[in-house]
């Protein structure tokens, strides 16, 4: 059974194995660099293995947004991103957020639509170039 956990302690190589399934590299020093300014950040346990995560960031105010929602390759395709981002709103909306974003690829855009979030219109600028 999957348990869902708002602001756990994670450990490092924990953070680490779930970001290198997910996303194929190391979360680094994600966890004490932008886990301590987030609203709240959510986590999914397969008994004692992380497999799961959302971070809810935001802006001190309002607005939220979800970022970096992701689950480890075992254990896609179950529901457990839909969880993880349902009850970061949720929990969000507990913490006084009323306005909740999320910036999504188009092949994510059935999966979002999916956990009640709408299309608006939006601005964009890559400074990495």
């Amino acid at each position: 059974m999957i348990r869902i956990e708002v602001d756990p302690a994670l450990a490092a190589d924990d953070l680490d194995a779930l970001w290198r399934s997910a996303w194929g590299s190391p979360a680094g020093d994600y966890a004490e660099r932008v886990l301590p300014r987030s609203l709240a950040y959510l986590a999914a346990f397969d008994g004692g293995r992380l497999v799961g995560f959302v971070n809810v960031a935001w802006d001190g105010g309002i607005h939220a947004f979800i970022l970096d929602t992701c689950v480890h390759a075992d254990f896609q395709r179950r529901g457990i991103a839909s969880d993880l981002v349902r009850r970061a709103a949720e929990v969000a909306k507990e913490r006084g957020a009323e306005w909740l974003h999320v910036d999504f690829e188009p092949h994510l855009e059935g999966f979002y639509r999916g956990c009640g979030f709408r299309p608006t219109a939006a601005g964009l600028i890559d400074l990495s170039k």
